[in-house]
């Protein structure tokens, strides 16, 4: 009889078993960007005017998503947006709470690819739209779906009011061991446009390096306050490795060679052999700009760059000796947003004692770096090294839940650049 009403009970639970999975793991898997199709490329994501594949916008400027589908089918595409908190845990709004008409659209605007090689259609998706504009300001993800229902990728949006300004700077680590490797962020933070009840909880800051969300510090408390400015002097709480400056190559003219690029070929696409790249660890810095990670589509031999640049294989090597460690090689940029797949992992070639790997891009000019993984975890810099003056990007996010509100608003934001570094 026991035994029954153990199995009742068994089954009575199970259903609120698989329910909190469900919860729990769409919950998980929302606090990353992901791509799951491979035939869907060059995901480009930024303000109309930006320069930056970061789409970070004030409320009510507009935004850009493109891609491009190398099926060349026209296929339908959908979207779907949810808004969440400055954590990205899952806000607890309806969605006619922050979106002012309605998501679960078809992406109408599409062109087929013209005269190149690799034939795609490309995609573009404005925001907000005639049917889907935003309330509130935040953190927001767009998920993008088949006509199968099927999540092709998702990509983070931010939205920002002006509710506070903000001061700051670059430093170098007043640690002694970290003054020639890492790098401090140090600002003040000035309410103007709201209320601040308790500066040492209300508000809740995120500073992102290069726009990667996987290299972020964040804090709420100020070290403090003089009268109505609140200020983050700290130095290990918000201190960055100061990394390396990026790779680069440029294939806008797949005809042509230059500084970074060996030869080309053509073949069924064009094959683009970069040069040997040296491991960089125990070599003094050496300034050399970049754009910090980020691709720009680019060509010369057509007029709309959109639809005329064509796809080429890129073919990478780094000089660097083999270990007996399990340790593995990625080829890293905003590309492939800065996701370790085995599509970016590099393969040992020992006759040339290089690591090597072959990747489809679109025409262009791209920032990239080899990043290392072991068991012990990943470390950006274990190829490239880490120097103090390197050129990096900071942009710092300030979040808060205002008076009567439930959501956690972007009430300013700021970019500040390590390229005039501080002592």
């Amino acid at each position: 009889m026991l035994y029954l009403c153990e199995m009742e009970a068994l089954r009575t639970f199970l259903p609120l078993l698989t329910t909190l999975f469900v919860l729990f793991s769409g919950y998980s898997q929302a606090l990353n960007e992901i791509t799951n199709a491979p035939f869907l490329k060059s995901i480009s994501f930024k303000a109309i005017e930006g320069k930056h594949q970061f789409p970070l916008v004030q409320k009510g400027e507009s935004f850009v998503l493109e891609f491009d589908d190398l099926l060349a089918e026209e296929n339908d595409y959908y979207y779907r947006i949810e808004y969440f908190n400055h954590d990205w845990t899952t806000s607890n709004l309806f969605k006619n709470e922050y979106l002012e008409g309605f998501d679960d659209q078809r992406i109408s605007n599409y062109r087929s690819s013209y005269g190149t090689l690799q034939r795609y259609t490309h995609y573009e998706l404005t925001l907000p739209n005639e049917n889907t504009q935003f309330k509130h300001s935040g953190n927001y993800m767009v998920s993008i779906y088949d006509s199968s229902d099927e999540l092709m990728f998702r990509r983070k949006f931010l939205i920002h009011e002006n509710l506070a300004s903000i001061e700051g700077g670059v430093f170098r680590s007043r640690e002694l061991e970290q003054y020639s490797s890492h790098q401090t962020v140090q600002f003040s933070l000035n309410p103007v446009g709201f209320d601040l009840r308790n500066p040492n909880s209300d508000l809740n800051i995120v500073l992102l390096q290069n726009e990667q969300w996987d290299a972020i510090k964040t804090i709420s408390k100020p070290q403090y306050v003089i009268g109505q400015e609140l200020h983050y002097r700290y130095d290990l709480p918000l201190q960055f490795e100061g990394g390396n400056e990026f790779f680069y190559f440029d294939t806008k003219d797949s005809r042509v060679v230059n500084p970074s690029i060996s030869h080309v070929e053509q073949e069924d696409v064009y094959q683009t052999y970069l040069f040997t790249d040296p491991e960089r660890k125990n070599y003094p810095y050496t300034y050399n700009p970049d754009i910090n990670g980020d691709f720009a589509i680019n060509t010369v031999q057509g007029q709309d760059s959109a639809i005329e640049a064509d796809y080429t294989q890129v073919y990478f090597s780094l000089a660097k000796q083999y270990t007996l460690r399990e340790e593995e090689i990625y080829i890293y940029g905003k590309f492939s947003n800065y996701e370790l797949k085995d599509q970016y992992k590099l393969t040992y070639n020992p006759s040339y004692e290089v690591y090597e790997g072959t990747l489809l891009l679109k025409q262009g000019f791209y920032n990239y770096k080899y990043i290392w993984k072991s068991v012990e975890g990943l470390d950006k810099n274990n190829v490239s090294g880490s120097h103090a003056a390197t050129e990096n990007q900071y942009i710092i996010l300030v979040y808060t839940r205002l008076v009567g509100s439930q959501h956690d608003a972007l009430i300013a934001t700021r970019t500040l650049s390590s390229f005039e570094i501080e002592n």
